[in-house]
């Protein structure tokens, strides 16, 4: 059954340039992009999207790094990829969350650390069930950004003030 996942190319990811890489080695799934955007990650967005660990003592500094405080690059790349068992093969190819104990070979084994502080840095975020997944996708991209639905949506009215090309 097709099962969609986020992925989060997070701000030391970018700074070291392997948004290529990582790309490259999710391709290695066949799975489809089902929508892909650059974001800079507000203080409100981070903490919804870590609101599972807000009673960690290493809350705000998880917050800084999403946020890209503590590389000097303000952004994240958010894909969501879509496909069969897309969620497990995933995060097979980003490896445990732990860069030190993650495989090697995988994008976390190959490209993350922890600090001196403690901190995980490893690279990238990637959904670790099929809730987790709706609740992230639902929380950084809004229906009309996905070329693949699989989550109901509904049509509302609403009076708004849209950006356009000039």
């Amino acid at each position: 059954m097709a099962e969609q996942t986020l992925v989060i190319i997070k701000p030391d990811g970018l700074k070291k340039s392997l948004t290529g890489n990582i790309l490259t080695r999710l391709s290695e799934a066949k799975l489809e992009i089902a929508a892909a955007k650059a974001v800079c990650v507000s203080r409100e967005l981070a903490g919804e999207h870590y609101c599972h660990m807000k009673d960690k003592p290493f809350f705000d500094e998880l917050l800084d790094y999403l946020m890209g405080n503590l590389h000097g690059r303000k952004k994240v790349l958010a894909l969501v990829y879509h496909g069969d068992n897309a969620i497990g093969l995933v995060r097979n190819i980003c490896g445990g969350t732990n860069p030190e104990s993650a495989d090697p070979t995988s994008i976390r084994g190959s490209y993350g650390r922890i600090t001196t502080k403690g901190l995980f840095e490893n690279i990238i975020h990637a959904s670790s069930s099929p809730e987790e997944a709706e609740r992230e996708i639902k929380l950084w991209f809004k229906p009309e950004e996905l070329v693949y639905r699989i989550y109901p949506v509904e049509t509302e009215e609403k009076v708004t003030k849209t950006l356009v090309w000039a």
